[in-house]
């Protein structure tokens, strides 16, 4: 965006007797891309720009494009016109920036290179050396607040416990950042082609259902469809993105090497009686109702699957776990996960948001009115 600024694509134009600021034309703008190298063709370009809007980054001035078409349309980055939404995890995200850049520009910073169990690791503190610094710095009012803050940054993915086994505690226990926020990074990045393949096919995903009946010599989960049949498929647990991330992530350092066995697929016919199009379930009057669920994970997941695409239903509920004692049930259609609109997504995008925010999903469902 400062970029284009600079180059004076983003500039007040007039169409039709009125003047839109700050906005820049999307043919204009695919052929920066690839001048500048930030995209090889204009497909690719267009997909980039997509993913933009997708995340509500840009949008066309009048809202009248839900989609990027590479034509001489009006666009508009909504920092620019106010209208970026600051969520709760684009808050967090910018408050782990401004800490990063804060500590890496001091001298004897707490950020070091050390080493635990043979490992050395990166932009490493301790707990406790972190909470004295926040204190000091007066980016906190007292320890507390400073052990809540640390707990925020690593259920949002800007830190981790080294070998990702502990939450945030004011010890002497090891953390890193995940993110080097200075690293600058290529908008192509957000085109990582194997991310909805491996989190689909990964066994460390919130989508296959949690232990009916936990036993420790136990090694399987059950899934459960609204006819009570009962298939087999592995044991998973909810574990850190970085393991769906890969080694190509440019967000997250390695972590140790999880081993799982192989999956078998869940659920793979629909519960649906017929398929439900967006425009059925958002037509004045239609049999349907829209439920907030609040929906605390917990060691093993959230409980549930989900499918389909456009909208995406939930395929099946575990009957012990959090998202059924939330109020989730076989059939709903989701809406929005943490205030994000997905109902024009499929089930492998929605995932990947689930799987990159917090522990706490706040889902928004809408189900069909008996």
């Amino acid at each position: 965006r400062l970029r284009l600024h600079d180059g004076k694509l983003i500039k007040d134009r007039r169409y039709h007797l009125r003047t839109y600021p700050n906005c820049f034309v999307a043919k204009e703008l695919t052929d920066w891309l690839i001048d500048h190298k930030e995209a090889p063709d204009r497909e690719t370009g267009i997909r980039l720009m997509q993913k933009l809007m997708d995340h509500y980054i840009i949008h066309h001035v009048c809202d009248e494009h839900s989609d990027y078409k590479d034509a001489k349309l009006l666009y508009r980055f909504r920092k620019d016109d106010g209208t970026f939404p600051l969520s709760k995890d684009v808050k967090v995200f910018m408050r782990g920036q401004s800490l990063y850049e804060k500590l890496v520009s001091v001298e004897e910073s707490i950020l070091k290179v050390r080493e635990e169990n043979s490992v050395k690791y990166q932009r490493t503190f301790l707990g406790c050396e972190m909470i004295d610094w926040l204190v000091q710095e007066g980016e906190v009012e007292n320890r507390k607040e400073a052990v809540e803050l640390g707990q925020v940054l690593l259920e949002h993915g800007i830190i981790q416990h080294v070998s990702n086994r502990h939450h945030f505690f004011d010890s002497d226990i090891l953390y890193q950042f995940w993110i080097n926020f200075r690293r600058r990074r290529r908008l192509t990045e957000l085109l990582n082609e194997n991310s909805s393949r491996a989190l689909s096919e990964s066994p460390d995903s919130p989508f296959c259902l949690r232990k009916l009946n936990p036993d420790p010599g136990n090694t399987s989960f059950l899934s459960v469809q609204t006819n009570k049949e009962i298939k087999i498929v592995s044991a998973v647990r909810r574990s850190s993105i970085t393991s769906l991330a890969g080694s190509s992530s440019p967000y997250f350092s390695t972590t140790p090497t999880l081993v799982f066995p192989p999956v078998a697929e869940c659920n793979p016919k629909s519960v649906l009686k017929r398929p439900i199009t967006n425009e059925e379930l958002l037509s004045p009057g239609a049999p349907y109702v829209k439920k907030t669920l609040t929906i605390v994970g917990d060691a093993v997941g959230w409980g549930f699957v989900v499918r389909g695409g456009r909208p995406c239903h939930i395929q099946a509920v575990d009957p012990g776990g959090p998202a059924a004692a939330a109020g989730m049930k076989v059939c709903q259609f989701v809406f929005s996960v943490n205030g994000m609109y997905v109902l024009h997504l499929d089930y492998q995008t929605i995932s990947s948001l689930i799987m990159t925010g917090p522990r706490t999903l706040v889902m928004e469902v809408m189900e069909a009115i008996e």
